[in-house]
């Protein structure tokens, strides 16, 4: 092996284009270094969300310039890449077959070995190496995703999952309904803030250890529409309810796994409430906390190239460009996670940025 193993991630599952470097010396005291994390973001018009058809259209205008940003910034060249990886899903399927196109060619031309990355696991496991957590309870929130799983037996397990739509298509198809552009999340925390935290009774639905987040919804758009209500205190009680559904779900596979960790990841972690109430659990459950650094909370090359730079380290597993797919509704809990069986958890640093 040499002594230093780059890796070039490529992240394309909805609205973000995103290039990153990776780096990882071969020693025993090894620790990976972030080169570059270069990305650039559709915007969908105000009061509409992300069309697939722009949004991939947006990313094969930006590809080749983010892709240039992104080994410049690095100080390398794709000559000097050793593994390719690319999100194969699961994702919004034009958007994803952008960035696998882009990685096939370049892996095609500069005869490079390719690897497909779980965009979901990319997300927890870049999380748990820049936060330090080891063996956590994590929730990943975001537009994509609202799971609750636990590491056994070789996968991420899921202990509950949104059952209709996740806790950031909340957010967003809310906020769209008020007149606001995708993402929604921050200007909805904002407008929650500032309201008379007069609470509106919402629909509360939460199966097992599984929720629902669409009655929640429709109950407050059409609060919104009958205009018997201001809009701050229905984002405060959107926000309240389905954070608190989410809270009960998250603080019962705690209580059932014994774990002594929580981490949170997804962009949706970057919400002041949310962190807030998950303090909550820690305090009555006696576990510690870990966020993920809101730079790297939302989509970004980075989770892409750190899963697939220590997946090809540990197995090493890459595909023929003949048999590389992307897979739109592609689970976390169906892929074998090696490098957390095969010895110590790699560490990565982001200290330059």
């Amino acid at each position: 092996m040499k002594c230093m193993v780059k890796c070039l991630g490529i992240e394309s599952t909805a609205h973000t284009f995103g290039c990153s470097v990776i780096d990882f010396p071969s020693n025993a005291d090894a620790v990976a270094n972030i080169l570059s994390d270069s990305r650039d973001l559709y915007v969908a018009p105000s009061g509409t969300g992300i069309h697939p058809r722009e949004a991939s259209r947006h990313h094969g205008e930006v590809a080749l310039s983010v892709l240039r940003t992104s080994l410049g910034n690095a100080g390398t060249s794709i000559k000097d890449i050793d593994i390719i990886a690319y999100s194969g899903g699961p994702g919004l399927g034009p958007c994803l077959r952008i960035g696998a196109v882009v990685a096939r060619s370049m892996a095609a031309y500069h005869k490079k070995p390719l690897l497909p990355v779980n965009h979901a696991l990319g997300h927890i496991e870049l999380g748990a190496a820049l936060t330090g957590a080891s063996d956590p309870v994590v929730l990943l929130v975001s537009g994509g995703h609202t799971i609750i799983s636990v590491f056994n037996r070789k996968r991420w397990r899921i202990f509950g999952e949104t059952l209709d739509i996740t806790l950031g298509q909340l957010l967003d198809q809310f906020g769209r309904q008020i007149g606001l552009g995708s993402p929604c999340g921050g200007k909805i925390e904002s407008l929650a803030e500032g309201s008379t935290q007069n609470y509106l009774q919402l629909p509360y639905v939460v199966k097992g250890n599984d929720v629902c987040f669409s009655g929640l919804l429709t109950s407050a758009v059409r609060q919104m529409m009958k205009q018997k209500s201001s809009i701050p205190d229905l984002c405060y009680s959107l926000q309240e309810t389905a954070f608190a559904m989410t809270i009960e779900t998250l603080e019962r596979a705690v209580s059932f796994s014994t774990k002594k960790e929580i981490l949170v990841v997804g962009g949706v972690c970057a919400n002041k409430r949310l962190c807030e109430m998950i303090q909550g659990v820690c305090q009555r459950q006696g576990v510690e906390s870990f966020l993920c650094p809101h730079q790297f909370a939302g989509d970004n090359g980075v989770q892409i190239a750190w899963t697939g730079l220590v997946d090809y380290i540990t197995t090493p597993r890459y595909v023929q460009l003949g048999k590389s797919f992307i897979n739109q509704s592609w689970r976390v809990d169906s892929i074998d996670v090696n490098w957390r069986i095969s010895g110590p958890l790699f560490r990565l640093t982001a200290s330059a940025f």
